[in-house]
């Protein structure tokens, strides 16, 4: 199953230039999804970080991983053909064992893959990786739970 970026937005609420998934690739519905990013230097981000040696920031692909993390936590619980209508909002708990091995340049292919370690009513423990043309780029577990935005609590 393939998403593109219009689905993709369907889903999250994240807008240029802080949606960091441009396409879900596969993906299976309480276990694992994987997506990607092409990294472009007309990224803003490289105007500072850092213009002589353009490098992606380590936080930038943390989101990019929790983002894909989102929308398979979200698909799994309300549906493929779900659209987030702005009622539902995912929030990030912990970012644990992260830990970034090589950089990522611009004109890289970034892929997220995700595994579901954990799952309970909302909230949602995933082991992330980022690579770039199959070499390990950075990794963390990510914890996160999806809750009614005008809620406190997590959807149970």
């Amino acid at each position: 199953m393939v998403y593109d970026v219009q689905k993709i937005r369907d889903i999250l609420p994240h807008r240029y230039p802080l949606l960091l998934v441009d396409r879900i690739t596969s993906i299976a519905y309480n276990k694992n999804i994987e997506a990607y990013k092409n990294i472009t230097i007309n990224e803003e981000i490289f105007n500072g970080h850092f213009p002589i040696q353009p490098i992606y920031p380590g936080v930038y692909i943390i989101e990019g991983m929790a983002q894909a993390g989102g929308v398979l936590a979200f698909v799994s619980m309300f549906g493929e053909d779900s659209n987030n209508k702005g009622d539902k909002i995912v929030y990030f708990m912990s970012i644990d064992k992260a830990k970034f091995r090589n950089p990522v340049n611009p004109g890289d292919k970034l892929v997220y893959k995700l595994e579901v370690v954990k799952q309970k009513g909302g909230i949602w423990v995933l082991q992330g990786y980022a690579y770039v043309e199959d070499k390990l780029v950075a990794e963390a577990e990510l914890k996160a739970m999806i809750i009614d935005k005008n809620s406190r609590e997590g959807i149970k």
